[in-house]
């Protein structure tokens, strides 16, 4: 492995580590550096620089480093890493037919990934976490080992500690499936039918049943339907003990209905009693290594160590505040690939921030929500 890459992710590490958050300077500086070093280690990159007449030697600025259509995931190795150094691939989901982006990790990078989206989980949530009891609505990350969203709430479930933590999904002809009266005897605070659960070490675990400890609810919006689609079904309104908190990331794209954030949340608060101001939504994406975080009501941000443009597709230039276009995104923690991403979402710029405005035309469906039943 390179050592200046290795290098490089260890001190982004520390830094991301500090209290002190990463200024412009620091950021344009450590972007310039890391852009050098994936030109001259990452090939298929190097490439795509060369063409657009973009190399380390004329680029000045971070907004003027070449990004990558998230596409070419899917179409050639964006790594830095040699076959033998990348145990690990996160593959973007999608429709069965789609051939999936792989983002390859080695031990270092999913170490860099992890740092980095636990001190921003941490500082959004603004919560004493270790109190929550943790409920996902995913399957468990054994069943699947490639998706980037799955590892992302098991690194939190270590990072709480709780036995009592517990996966609600599992795989069923290729698609997660919710356990939706075990997750509602969860939500209930127990009962005879979800005493005892699966835990991660696979051993039987008793669930804590205490109805005052405060949950965190994390699942994907589409998997936040199908649960509410039941309750309605089924006449119930829970009410989740107070300081209880949601997270949910994913769109509908491909989806047979869809709704909108605030409709979604209306009805989490309605149904589930979680306050939208406890309701927080992510966005990420398997090619990246950082997300970004809005309330009920505010814009996504990313953290310090990573920016998000909103680029006309017709100039190529950062539109206004207000104004709609492509979410470009600069990540400082995707060492080890290519740290200048071109999503294929749309984005409304606020102010250093943005509102998701849907896919773009002709863009393939994706997200994990299409994973769920």
């Amino acid at each position: 492995m390179n050592p200046e890459i290795s290098s490089i992710a260890t001190r982004l590490r520390e830094t991301i580590s500090r209290p002190e958050p990463v200024d412009d300077i620091q950021f344009n500086s450590l972007a310039l550096e890391l852009f050098a070093l994936q030109f001259r280690c990452n090939s298929a990159y190097r490439k795509i620089c060369e063409a657009r007449k973009l190399t380390p030697q004329v680029v000045e600025h971070w907004t003027q480093i070449p990004a990558v259509p998230a596409g070419l995931f899917k179409e050639l190795e964006m790594t830095s890493l040699a076959p033998d150094e990348r145990p690990t691939v996160f593959h973007s989901s999608g429709t069965t037919e789609q051939k999936p982006g792989r983002h390859f990790h080695c031990a270092e990078s999913l170490a860099l990934y992890e740092t980095s989206l636990w001190k921003w989980f941490q500082e959004n949530l603004r919560f004493a976490i270790y109190d929550l009891r943790l409920l996902c609505l995913t399957p468990p990350s054994e069943q699947v080992p490639h998706s980037s969203l799955v590892h992302m709430f098991e690194t939190i479930r270590k990072k709480f500690g709780a036995s009592e933590s517990v996966f609600l999904g599992k795989i069923s002809d290729g698609v997660w499936i919710l356990d939706f009266e075990g997750t509602v005897a969860l939500l209930q605070g127990g009962g005879a039918s979800a005493d005892r659960r699966h835990s991660q070490n696979g051993e039987d675990a008793a669930l804590c049943r205490d109805a005052a400890t405060p949950m965190l609810i994390l699942g994907t919006a589409f998997s936040f339907v199908h649960l509410l689609d039941f309750l309605v079904e089924k006449g119930l309104r829970l009410q989740l003990p107070a300081h209880s908190r949601v997270m949910e990331t994913g769109g509908y794209k491909n989806r047979s209905r869809s709704m909108p954030k605030a409709e979604l949340h209306a009805l989490i608060e309605e149904f589930l009693g979680v306050p939208r101001k406890n309701i927080l939504c992510e966005y990420g994406m398997s090619e990246l290594s950082s997300q970004a975080y809005a309330g009920s009501t505010s814009a996504f941000h990313f953290p310090p160590w990573a920016r998000a443009r909103i680029i006309s597709p017709e100039t190529g230039h950062e539109v206004a505040d207000g104004e709609t276009g492509l979410i470009r995104i600069f990540d400082l923690a995707n060492v080890f690939s290519v740290a200048a991403i071109q999503t294929e979402d749309l984005g409304i710029r606020r102010g250093d921030g943005f509102e998701l405005a849907g896919r773009a035309q002709l863009a393939e469906p994706r997200g994990c929500s299409l994973m769920t039943a």
